[in-house]
């Protein structure tokens, strides 16, 4: 059994909780990775990092909105006055994910930028930049989870830990799923994969479709471990915005997606040499 004595915050007595650490150190890796590989692919640092200020705001939002949704009946429907108060915690994911492709997107099209390439050169920052995100979320004991009787079961025993207010994994109670180490490993998979494709899944912005639909089969199985509301049918809320992705993301996949495998080489991260002797590219098969 694997236990964390830690406590939610950096310093005694000042709110700098580790979750906050995480996340800005993570959108802060991810923006410098998709800088620094824009080059590769012919575009300019400045317009990304101005993407980026869109795609962050857009994600903050998306984040909020997605937690206040999940937690209306329990919270938000007897106290409307603290949607808006983020700063006490309280975001989802699939909210951040969504919401910021939405926001730098927009930003993006507006200013004439390639929407498709840089969607594709953030795919494989953003698996990146959840898995340190969700570091945070490990340390302080976020997000409850089912019981485990197995060797990677999670406990946290801080007497200031947020698992306190889970039925399992705080004190002396059950051990908890380690919910948040599946992601993260789930998230490194992915991220293989999504290395390995780039510059060969063509067209442009099928590479970020593809991460799309990784992190939603992913998140998928997992929320099955996590205590979160029931919505409909034993699912929560992450189940249906994972259905929902997924039935987007696989058509997209199935209909448009293709290899180009006819390629001698792989120059960064998808700036490639053409093999001429072979114009032929064959099509993803289900």
């Amino acid at each position: 059994m694997i236990e964390i004595d830690v406590g939610p915050s950096l310093f005694s007595g000042f709110n700098l909780n580790w979750h906050g650490i995480f996340s800005f150190i993570a959108v802060g890796a991810a923006v410098i990775l998709v800088g620094r590989w824009a080059r590769l692919r012919g575009l300019d640092p400045d317009d990304i990092y101005s993407i980026a200020i869109w795609a962050i705001i857009g994600g903050i939002v998306g984040a909020r909105i997605v937690h206040v949704v999940d937690n209306w009946a329990d919270i938000y429907s007897q106290r409307p006055s603290q949607i808006i108060a983020i700063w006490n915690g309280g975001i989802g994911v699939w909210g951040g994910i969504i919401g910021g492709f939405f926001g730098g997107a927009l930003y993006a099209w507006r200013a004439g930028h390639p929407i498709g390439i840089i969607a594709d050169i953030t795919a494989p920052a953003m698996l990146f930049g959840q898995s340190i995100g969700r570091l945070g979320d490990i340390v302080n004991g976020e997000h409850c989870a089912k019981a485990a009787d197995y060797f990677l079961g999670f406990v946290w025993t801080h007497p200031y830990t947020n698992a306190r207010s889970c039925p399992t994994g705080w004190g002396d109670q059950l051990y908890a799923q380690p919910v948040i180490l599946f992601e993260i490993l789930w998230n490194t998979a992915a991220l293989v994969i999504i290395w390995k494709l780039r510059g060969r899944l063509k067209p442009d912005g099928m590479l970020f479709v593809l991460y799309l639909a990784l992190y939603a089969i992913g998140r998928f199985g997992i929320t099955f471990l996590r205590f979160d509301r029931i919505w409909a049918f034993g699912m929560q809320e992450a189940h249906y915005i994972a259905l929902l992705v997924l039935a987007i993301t696989v058509p997209l996949l199935v209909v448009k997606a293709r290899f180009t495998g006819n390629f001698a080489t792989v120059n960064g991260l998808g700036a490639v040499s053409k093999n001429p002797r072979s114009g032929r590219r064959r099509k993803i098969r289900n």
